[in-house]
């Protein structure tokens, strides 16, 4: 204690009580942004707005990097403690590893959004005489597009996703995308803060900071108005039937009698069909096994069966194991099987299958949810994959290889439609969805469990976020959820119908399928591609002034 007792720095009251003073504005900027994304009720969602002013007014006081970072952290902190403290699950049916990776999570996105303010920081060094702060935007979205790369990927925080709940101002991502949303987020909050500044601190003009803030307000809500007003939903038109069975994610993966469940799905399909449904839709893993492997064959006749009989095509979340046997062309994260030397690879997998047919459209979800589906890194780091791995056995999927559209013939209607199949988490990746609309989905849909994390935020959020996958890219969206929230929502963001979370039902409904590509589906990595290299400029022009002092050049 000695040995600590010198470095320890005795404060004045009045350095507590501005340190006191910090904290609080710094807990305050994270409750506003926290509480500010659902599902909190829209009037909440207006304070995005100006959620960072007050991080703003304690960052404008600290010039070194440590105390920048420290009060980032503890802003962020709050921020993500109140915005995904479900990843968890904290059940008491959970599996250790994924509270471990929840609790990991809380700590890590804090970290990972420090690099807006050591940017911030870097600039104020190179460009002392710029105010960095307008600068803050873009090293933001720069984090948040990092947030969708690597193993690690987990992009729930970005912010124009907190406006879900704001419909007219979110109609703006057709063209800036929701990474655009962010940023328009954001230099609102520069713009209060400076008005803030000029007026209480400064004792100056305000008034220029507060007309750019209020006219980039209006002009989104403007174009909001305009496009709800104007947007004509396509005409041509598909009954889908999504079917909701409420299981026990947990024991579902111990299920004693496929036959029973499958039993179920079929009875439930069978109500949809009644009401008219052309398309049905089973969640995420449907069933516990890999049906379609080859091994169950009494499952996959009662299915097939089924669609020959009532004419629907059937798509289904499903786990699905692939053998490749030509080892010229195997993909490169295969698993290999010494007993018998063959390469396969499971998927955690979307499956089409049509009556009278007995091909099957298949798509492997290639967004993986870190240490719930797949342990990050294990690829190179194969020792990993025997540590963590949950009870339930589904650490260990491999990343599919395309972004596949289906094609869906109804032959009623002599027609041929394309659909993408999301996976879960995948409905939450602003740049990857619109791969399955430029090759030719005219609806996206979300097969989806989020039974995992009960009725906490996080189902829905997930469900809400996919407004603006809808908004972005002028598609309808069904979500088809386990336990729910199951919902159709059309092209501007609006839900037309959805379940009640935790309930055995089928949703039927007429989904509108569209052609036109937006500007943002046709060009969505603009916004977060140049934030990130404005950022890399900023971060190598500080490198070379270090080499350069480092090195006497």
């Amino acid at each position: 204690m000695k040995f600590l007792s010198k470095y320890k720095t005795t404060l004045s009251p009045e350095d507590r009580k501005k340190r006191k003073s910090d904290w609080m504005l710094l807990a305050l900027s994270g409750l506003l942004l926290g509480i500010s994304f659902p599902p909190i009720p829209f009037p909440f969602t207006l304070l995005i707005f100006f959620g960072f002013v007050p991080y703003f007014i304690v960052l404008q006081n600290r010039n070194s990097l440590a105390s920048i970072n420290r009060a980032t952290f503890l802003m962020n902190f709050v921020f993500c403690v109140i915005t995904v403290y479900w990843v968890g699950s904290w059940q008491a049916e959970a599996d250790p590893f994924l509270m471990l990776a929840g609790a990991a999570m809380l700590i890590a996105l804090p970290c990972v959004l420090l690099i807006p303010s050591t940017l911030f920081y870097l600039t104020k060094k190179l460009f002392p005489k710029i105010n960095a702060i307008y600068l803050f935007p873009l090293f933001w979205v720069t984090a948040e597009h990092m947030l969708t790369l690597t193993d690690l990927q987990f992009p729930w925080l970005t912010l124009g996703q907190g406006l879900a709940k704001f419909n007219l101002f979110i109609q703006g991502a057709d063209i800036v995308g929701t990474f655009g949303l962010s940023l328009v987020v954001l230099y609102l909050n520069v713009f209060l803060f400076q008005t803030y500044k000029n007026y209480k601190i400064e004792k100056r003009n305000y008034s220029l900071h507060l007309a750019l803030a209020l006219n980039l307000f209006f002009m989104f809500f403007v174009y909001g108005i305009f496009k709800v007003n104007s947007f004509e939903l396509s005409e041509k038109k598909v009954r889908v039937g999504l079917i909701q069975p409420d299981l026990n994610p947990w024991d579902k993966w111990e299920t004693g009698n496929l036959n029973d469940l499958v039993s179920l799905y079929l009875k439930l399909s069978n109500e949809a069909v009644k009401e008219g449904a052309e398309i049905i839709f089973w969640p995420e893993t449907a069933l516990p096994v890999y049906a379609f492997g080859g091994t169950y064959k009494n499952v996959t006749d009662s299915i097939y069966n089924f669609l020959d009989e009532n004419n629907v095509s059937l798509i289904t979340g499903m786990p699905d194991i692939r053998y490749f046997y030509d080892k010229n062309n195997i993909p490169e994260n295969a698993k290999y099987n010494e007993l018998s030397d063959f390469y396969y690879g499971t998927y955690n997998a979307v499956l089409l299958l049509t009556p009278n047919s007995r091909e099957i459209q298949r798509y492997g979800k290639m967004k993986l949810v870190p240490m719930g589906e797949r342990v990050p890194f294990v690829d190179q780091f194969k020792f990993l994959g025997d540590i963590f791995k949950w009870g339930v056995g589904i650490t260990g999927w491999n990343i599919g290889h395309d972004t596949t559209v289906f094609k869906v013939v109804l032959k009623e209607r002599a027609d041929t439609i394309g659909i993408s199949g999301l996976v879960c988490y995948e409905s939450i990746f602003p740049v990857f969805v619109p791969n399955f609309v430029q090759r030719g989905a005219e609806m996206i849909s979300v097969v989806t469990n989020d039974s995992w994390y009960g009725k906490s935020s996080g189902p829905y959020q997930h469900k809400e976020f996919a407004k603006l996958r809808a908004v972005e890219n002028r598609r309808s969206v069904v979500r088809c959820a386990n336990g729910g929230v199951s919902c159709i929502i059309n092209a501007l963001g609006e839900i037309e119908s959805e379940t009640e979370l935790f309930t055995r039902t089928v949703l039927v409904g007429d989904v509108s399928l569209q052609n036109e590509l937006t500007f943002y589906t046709s060009n969505p990595a603009i916004i977060p591609v140049l934030s990130s290299v404005f950022s890399l400029w900023i971060f190598g022009m500080n490198v070379l002034l270090w080499l350069k002092r480092r090195f006497k050049l």
